[in-house]
């Protein structure tokens, strides 16, 4: 069991939203993105892309602030997506994938600062 509880958004690509809450947000997403249960809204509207999620230490603050988001006006849960994401990128399209080993030459060079002479 997980110790954080989580408040998420799934949206289509036509931009109908979902909001959920779960302790297993990894599990929660690939429920929705395989249609496990498939007369579900999120199955029936093929919203299943990740586009905002909120972390709580406790399952009682992620279900009051999923009620809290649910009462709002659309316009508003679309700003709130928008200001963390603004191109409705799936957050969770890159879980499971191998992560790239580090090469010497992807470092950067070192920053320099120019000081003005007097």
């Amino acid at each position: 069991m997980s110790e954080y509880a989580y408040v998420y958004i799934l949206a289509s690509s036509f931009r109908k939203l979902y909001i959920g809450v779960t302790t297993d947000l990894m599990r929660r997403v690939s429920d929705h993105k395989t249609h496990r249960d498939t007369q579900s809204h999120t199955a029936r509207y093929k919203i299943d892309k990740l586009v905002y999620f909120e972390r709580f230490t406790t399952t009682t603050a992620a279900i009051q602030r999923e009620k809290q988001l649910k009462g709002w006006l659309r316009i508003r849960k679309l700003e709130l997506i928008i200001s963390t994401n603004p191109i409705w990128q799936d957050l969770s399209a890159d879980w499971g994938k191998p992560i790239p080993a580090f090469e010497e030459s992807d470092r950067l060079p070192p920053v320099t600062f120019f000081t003005p002479s007097s």
